[in-house]
């Protein structure tokens, strides 16, 4: 594999680092962007439950804020409840944008690493063409070795290049498909929040029952 890089020729650093750099945001997000940690599907149901027994004090506040971006969500809203339905909407859609800010932190990088990969690869290729090409124009076409040395150049640029932009843009594909997942579910608790709170609704609390 050393051989493999060093006969890549220069090339092959920034493409080794853009490798490096997707690895790292492709764990952190997928780490990061678990749904139990975003958004727990029994969050609604809890929160309802310690208002139905009047436990919705400061403590549980600053609990429901800490648990997880749903949790900041409805938080914001409780909090400005008394004001109506208009403005608790809008407390919920202002820090809801902020955390949707956050979920998508570092995919336009994947995603600059996924479309940039393969042109690296291509430089290289291009930089390994032009060297057979001033070979041949030295020393003409009767030394192979020479010749086959920057044509492997050439195509072990490219396949890195796509050995690491087919992973990334794959990885970005499925983290923003998970990020329209987790928004979308926190719209729509979001949404029950308000109607439970206005008498639009019912929500079931923890224990599966209806209030």
């Amino acid at each position: 594999m050393l051989e493999i890089i060093q006969n890549g020729g220069w090339m092959m650093v920034p493409i080794i680092i853009a490798s490096i750099l997707a690895l790292a945001i492709t764990v952190e997000r997928f780490w990061t962007l678990r749904p139990s940690q975003v958004a727990p599907a029994d969050l609604l149901a809890k929160v309802w439950g310690w208002m139905k027994n009047k436990q919705l004090d400061a403590q549980r506040m600053k609990e429901l804020r800490e648990s997880s971006s749903l949790g900041r969500v409805l938080a914001a809203g409780l909090m400005n409840s008394r004001h109506g339905r208009q403005i608790m909407k809008e407390s919920i859609e202002e820090v809801a944008s902020h955390e949707i800010h956050e979920m998508e932190r570092y995919l336009n990088a994947l995603g600059t690493v996924a479309a940039v990969a393969p042109l690296m690869g291509l430089l290289g290729t291009v930089i390994g063409m032009i060297k057979v090409f001033a070979e041949i124009m030295v020393a003409g076409t009767g030394q192979a070795n020479v010749l086959a040395g920057g044509i492997s150049e050439a195509l072990i640029t490219t396949a890195a290049g796509l050995v690491v932009a087919i992973p990334a843009l794959i990885c970005h594909r499925i983290l923003q498909r998970r990020v329209d997942e987790l928004v979308v579910f926190m719209e729509q608790e979001s949404l029950k929040l308000v109607d439970v709170l206005h008498g639009d609704r019912e929500v079931a609390d923890g224990n599966g029952a209806k209030q």
